[in-house]
């Protein structure tokens, strides 16, 4: 955002140069990137006077040169070598001494210098039109009609303004800054100086002459709409100091009544829109939105389709005039036939703005300031400004009174402030009377007080101050964040209170036990190609989330599983000679209910190729699911979950997998990828995938330490073989286990697994190994043994197992 300095001190008193302004705005949270010099010429025409030719010959060694003398003011006449054909005695004209850098309309900067030229001193120059940039014109030297002494700086001639512009790097929440009177607003709370606002006491109507109704049928998008006429008005081109006003910050001057509503504009941050009155159909206008794809031709003579939370300015039979707080229309615009001018000022929605301006793509001085958050209560201050400075410079008469359309006023936020969270964010005591007096000087002010707590009054422009924290750090800046000294030890404070589960602790928890079994992390965008699931017609919770400016159909929804996502990256680290991958991805999944939006966070594992790297050691083998099993199993261990039920599933992911699951709450799935999800990809072997609910596994998770006294009394091992059917499952035969004896089983597991040769058609063999132990005592030969009869008692009845003993 530009500022300009001169237009700045129209409102509040500054003594410091541009330099030192800028520190003092840099320290109020207003961080100024670059002050610079502006000129209405480049340059200046600093080192410029008017000069008198007193005398004009050829030069004696060159046909198309003069050799002339001219009066510069000085105690002596210049010799000065011309080249122009219309050079002669008597005249005044325009002479860039030695040392001056001239700026010329075209190409880059030069100095003048003293030189010879064919052998004849030239002490200067006598200057052309695009030679110090007034225009292009290069038909001969500058010819002045002036009685100004000789040495008169060209400066004064020509009226050059000159001016600073500071550029700050407004950030999105200091919408209230977004004009001269915003930023005079922040040097009044640091300095201590007062704000002169614009008069306009003076504005009354002429007259009632051209009424023009008008109707909001959204009052959402909408929250207050102001209006007003003016009539008999002259377009012309603007005063030389409204333009320089304009051109000081960057701004094209157009004509005056145009140039107006930018210069009110950023003035007080309120935007305005002019139309030509004569062109609104039936005298009324009307706020509404159209429906999705009706054509509107904008100013830049562009047909665009609108959506249908486009908010549009229309005329009395429906037909849309402007987008409304971003971009007019073709046909109602003020052109140089302008006659009669309904001026418009109104609050419009953040929300409606920004998607108009997103899916458009059209970002305006309007539009910015709307967008963010503009102050209500200005819009008919800005009307009555700008309609006293139009009668002003334009003519013409006020032929309405005010429409102002405000439903539903908003009011100032109340907020509560703790003493004890002033200081303790702040890092230092500050007194209240120094609080108070700081919070009215940033027009907050003190509804209520109480021992240990106060209430203050923030006025709706303020955007950004929500909460007790907001003006915690509003007090902070204007008080001076290098007034507060650095403790001897560093330190942080808050307000909320941080919940004992750190979300992000827990992710780089499991990230870290990953890693270390040789996992890496992958990020992968959360916009996804419906395609993958439309081919194979899957199904998930809810509707996919499309989205209404996709960039490309590869993005056109956000993803409902992270398994898509996660073969990309696959498939290219496979197509790239890296087939042994472990990757793992901490994303969130997305669909929409018939409540509202859903996003859940998922831990998403795939494992594919061989296990680990050919060395001369160990021979290598490809991954199973039950090396994804022993990492999922790893990862809900870290989690503290310990009752887990494993289920064989059918699933449309899976060539074929199990879910996990505790007190019949999913966990998350595990499993083989389906071939023809892989052949999509061009990935020719296998990839198996995990997906759990990683919201889960950190709300299970317990920061707290336990610790529990080592055992004094020895753990047993036993092993049994069995033979069962094939479709009984390990799960099967653990929960059959751990139901029989609960007491003294600590750990179970399979150490060896077969089928084929010597066993019957159908049939499979487990090796077991069993880890028994009681805490308060040492297990004797025949407990151990009753234990293990009680087992295989179980095994042999109930899943009909054939024990080898």
């Amino acid at each position: 955002m530009t500022i300009s300095y001169n237009w700045l001190k129209d409102y509040i008193d500054i003594a410091e140069n541009p330099e030192d302004l800028g520190k003092i705005l840099t320290a109020t949270g207003l961080e100024v990137e670059s002050v610079e010099p502006f000129e209405t010429i480049k340059g200046g025409l600093n080192g410029l006077v008017v000069g008198e030719i007193l005398t004009c010959v050829k030069h004696p060694n060159a046909d198309k040169l003069s050799l002339t003398t001219v009066d510069v003011g000085q105690n002596r006449s210049l010799s000065i070598v011309c080249g122009a054909a219309n050079v002669a005695a008597g005249q005044k004209v325009i002479v860039a001494l030695p040392g001056t850098t001239l700026h010329p309309t075209k190409g880059e900067p030069f100095t003048i210098k003293a030189a010879n030229i064919r052998g004849e001193k030239s002490e200067g120059m006598i200057c052309a039109e695009d030679e110090i940039g007034l225009s292009d014109n290069h038909a001969g030297i500058i010819v002045l009609n002036t009685k100004a002494a000789n040495g008169t700086p060209a400066a004064e001639i020509f009226k050059v303004y000159s001016d600073y512009r500071i550029e700050i790097g407004l950030t999105p929440n200091r919408a209230d800054a977004a004009s001269h009177l915003g930023v005079a607003r922040d040097i009044k709370a640091a300095k201590k100086r007062e704000v002169r606002w614009p008069v306009v006491e003076s504005f009354k109507p002429d007259n009632n002459s051209l009424p023009i109704a008008v109707e909001v049928k959204n009052p959402e998008a909408c929250p207050r709409y102001s209006a007003l006429t003016i009539s008999g008005v002259t377009i012309t081109e603007s005063p030389e100091w409204l333009k320089n006003r304009l051109l000081a910050i960057g701004q094209t001057p157009i004509n005056n009544i145009v140039d107006i509503t930018n210069y009110v504009l950023h003035e007080t941050g309120q935007p305005l829109h002019a139309f030509d009155a004569d062109a609104i159909a039936g005298n009324k206008v009307l706020v509404q939105t159209l429906p999705a794809g009706t054509p509107f031709i904008t100013l830049d003579k562009k047909e665009r389709k609108l959506t249908a939370s486009d908010l549009m300015i229309c005329n009395a039979t429906g037909e849309a005039m402007c987008i409304g707080g971003v971009f007019g229309g073709i046909k109602s615009g003020i052109t140089n036939t302008t006659k009669n001018v309904f001026l418009e000022s109104a609050c419009f929605a953040p929300d409606f703005i920004r998607r108009t301006v997103m899916h458009h793509g059209l970002k305006t001085d309007a539009s910015f300031r709307f967008e963010r958050g503009t102050d209500p209560n200005i819009t008919v201050y800005a009307l009555k400004r700008a309609a006293l400075l139009i009668k002003e410079i334009a003519g013409g008469m006020i032929s309405s009174e005010p429409v102002d359309i405000y439903p539903k006023k908003i009011v100032n936020r109340q907020i509560v402030l703790k003493d004890k969270n002033i200081n303790r964010l702040i890092g230092k005591e500050i007194s209240r009377d120094e609080i108070f007096e700081i919070l009215n000087r940033l027009d907050i002010t003190i509804e209520s007080k109480a021992d240990d707590r106060f209430t203050v009054s923030v006025p709706p422009y303020r955007v950004d101050v929500l909460q007790e924290a907001d003006v915690i750090e509003e007090i902070l800046r204007i008080y001076g964040f290098d007034r507060v000294e650095l403790s001897p030890t560093a330190g942080s404070d808050f307000i909320a209170g941080f919940p004992v589960n750190d979300p992000n602790k827990f992710r780089r928890a499991i990230g870290e036990l990953l890693t270390a079994n040789g996992f890496f992390e992958i990020w992968t965008n959360s916009l996804t190609n419906a395609a993958y699931q439309h081919k194979h017609n899957l199904l998930f919770a809810g509707k996919p989330v499309e989205m209404l400016n996709k960039l490309s159909e590869e993005q056109g929804i956000l993803r409902q599983t992270l398994l898509f996502s996660g073969l990309e990256v696959c498939a290219y680290n496979i197509n790239r000679k890296q087939k042994d991958l472990k990757l793992f991805e901490f994303g969130k999944i997305y669909h929409k209910a018939d409540s509202g939006y859903v996003e859940e966070e998922q831990l998403a594992l795939f494992l594919t190729g061989n296990l680990e790297a050919e060395n001369w050691q160990n021979k290598t083998r490809e991954v199973t699911y039950h090396d994804l099993a022993q990492q999922v199993y790893q990862v809900i261990n870290k989690s503290g979950l310990s009752v887990i039920e494993q289920e064989s599933i059918t699933d449309q992911l899976y060539e074929y997998g199990s879910k996990l699951s505790t007190n019949n709450t999913l966990i998350g799935k595990i499993g083989l990828v389906k071939s023809a999800f892989l052949k999509d990809f061009g990935i020719r072997q296998s990839v198996f995938y995990a997906e759990l609910n990683a919201a889960l596994l950190f709300k299970a998770a317990n920061p707290k330490l336990v610790v529990r006294e080592v055992p004094k009394f020895p753990e047993v091992r036993r092993d049994l073989s069995l033979v069962l059917d094939k479709q009984i499952s390990f799960e099967d035969v653990r929960k059959l286990i751990l139901a029989t004896e609960k007491q003294l089983i600590k750990e179970l597991f399979a150490f060896d697994v077969y089928e084929g040769k010597n066993l019957p058609e159908g049939k499979k063999a487990y090796a077991l190994g069993f880890i028994l132990q009681d805490e308060t005592k040492t297990l004797t030969d025949q407990e151990i043994e009753t234990t293990m009869n009680r087992l295989m008692a179980a095994l042999e009845s109930r899943l009909g197992a054939l024990i080898r003993k």
